[in-house]
């Protein structure tokens, strides 16, 4: 039984100490320059558009075409997909710590080759960035299954939820410093080079200064991730992928003894029994009576949450103007058009988005992930829904508008958008862990690009009756995602052998189907 190891008792009992902290920084920074890697490119793609296709002839500010600016945004999230699959199979071969140094390297190379995107029309300059873009994309999809799969395997059992919730917090850090960094980088060039609006210079309003302030931008994010890399590299391999994958018993009970500060009996031929009682392929027929329906719930539930979350920009146009935020494209110069979008991506993601992420952290061991997550879909769906019916009165009422989009997102983070990322880290075996979760984030990632791609492309005329048609479905994708969630247990409280089934307890998977809420 795995409750008889001792390595896993340790692990499962340990008091809150300075080595899980010390792990929460090491994976949440790398969390942090995904988030800034991944939105940064927001605040500044309509820069793009104002350097790189400028028509004259048009009257408008340049504008990125609508397939092209699909690309710039979206491209990461393909390549975040194949990173989050192939990543995540190599954690559970190779090992967590061995494959984890390797996308901090790739992020690191990425996002100044980014910044650094050459060419001599704007095709090549866009086919270039939307390259590096793409392998930045990669490496941020390793630290998806990776970061949650190692936080997981360190944390004790009475935290463990809101550990990995702080981890993926971070997340929230890293897009308010990408609307940060932009406004302050946009500022200074503002200072420096001042120019007329649109409408009284069209020519002059472009400054060829800005093509500096996307390029710095999209660097800055290279220097979290590499300050981070030293310390993750002093990290021990987790002492549950090397007793129970690696069969290693001496070595998890002397760095678990180590970082614990105990001393910890190796137990070999407990874990040598141990690992053969668990020893099933991925692709069986084992795994799946033991974790299908588990495997479906997470992958359901984060690909319907992706769909909407990562469609919130539908009613950004009118949510910003209604804040205040920024003005129209024909008010401003290219550089006070990145100040005004950065400040407002930074102020929605700071009260919106934000708070969220921190009270699933505070709430989660209280309320558990299975009520977090229906209660979260539940409210954005209703929110979702009045906003799509009343769509055209509401935008006249600037306050209850603003009100009703901070609070959807809000419960998008303080519900579902943390917990799908709690979830798949609970609830399966630690030698498939980092495949189910790479499994369930890519599912999310390819909600994502729906969101991307094919909602926000079909309302990019900006149609009113296609963007409310938009957000009541929406609303439906939320239910579903609320009912998908009924396929999943409660984890709070448990250990991850005893949530998995790798203790030998063999009436898991029944007693998972009813959770207790």
């Amino acid at each position: 039984m795995a409750s008889n190891l001792a390595v896993l008792d340790a692990l499962d009992r340990a008091r809150t100490q300075w080595y899980h902290i010390t792990a929460i920084i090491i994976a949440g920074m790398g969390f942090f320059t995904d988030a800034y890697d991944l939105f940064c490119i927001s605040s500044v793609s309509k820069l793009l558009g104002r350097l790189y296709y400028f028509d004259p002839t048009t009257g408008k500010p340049g504008k990125l075409p609508t397939s092209v600016n699909n690309m710039v945004l979206g491209v990461a999230l393909v390549g975040t997909l194949s990173g989050q699959l192939v990543f995540g199979w190599l954690g559970d071969k190779l090992g967590r710590k061995k494959v984890y140094g390797i996308t901090l390297i790739l992020m690191v190379a990425c996002a100044i080759f980014s910044g650094l995107s050459f060419g001599s029309t704007a095709k090549s300059v866009i086919g270039c960035l939307c390259f590096f873009r793409f392998w930045l994309g990669f490496g941020i999809g390793g630290d998806y299954p990776l970061s949650a799969t190692i936080m997981c395997e360190y944390a004790n059992k009475r935290t463990r939820g809101a550990f990995i919730a702080a981890v993926f917090a971070m997340q929230g850090v890293g897009i308010i410093f990408a609307g940060l960094v932009s406004m302050i980088v946009s500022k200074i060039f503002l200072s420096r080079f001042p120019a007329p609006p649109f409408h009284a210079a069209p020519i002059l309003s472009t400054q060829p200064q800005a093509d500096f302030i996307w390029r710095i931008v999209l660097m800055v994010g290279a220097f979290p991730a590499a300050l981070t890399y030293y310390w993750r590299m002093k990290m021990p391999e987790t002492g549950r992928y090397t007793a129970l994958v690696q069969g290693n018993a001496k070595q998890a009970a002397m760095d678990m003894g180590r970082v614990l500060e105990i001393e910890i009996e190796e137990e070999q031929g407990k874990v040598t029994q141990f690992k053969a009682a668990n020893d099933y392929p991925f692709l069986s027929n084992e795994f799946y009576k033991r974790h299908g329906v588990h495997l479906i719930g997470t992958m359901s539930t984060w690909f319907l949450l992706d769909i909407a979350f990562y469609s919130q920009s539908l009613t950004q146009k009118d949510v910003y103007p209604a804040m205040g935020l920024i003005k129209k494209d024909d008010e401003v110069n290219a550089i006070e058009e990145v100040y005004e979008t950065s400040r407002a991506m930074f102020i929605v993601a700071l009260f919106g988005n934000f708070p969220g992420y921190w009270f699933t952290v505070a709430f989660i061991e209280k309320l558990g992930r299975f009520t977090i997550q229906l209660l979260g879909f539940f409210v954005m769906s209703v929110f979702m829904l009045v906003l799509g019916i009343q769509y055209e009165n509401l935008k006249d009422q600037k306050g209850v508008f603003a009100l009703l989009y901070g609070l959807t997102f809000f419960f998008a983070n303080f519900g579902p958008n943390t917990t799908t990322f709690v979830f798949p880290a609970e609830l399966f075996p630690t030698r498939v862990r980092s495949t189910c979760h790479a499994f369930s984030a890519a599912a999310g990632k390819a909600g994502a690009m729906i969101g991307t791609f094919v909602v926000q492309s079909y309302t990019s005329d900006e149609n009113v009756s296609k963007i409310k048609h938009a957000l009541m479905v929406l609303a439906f994708t939320n239910m579903l995602g609320f009912c998908a969630t009924f396929l999943l247990p409660e984890t709070k409280g448990r250990s991850l052998e005893d949530i998995s089934g790798e203790d030998g307890g063999q009436n898991q998977r029944y007693k998972a189907a009813k959770p207790s809420v």
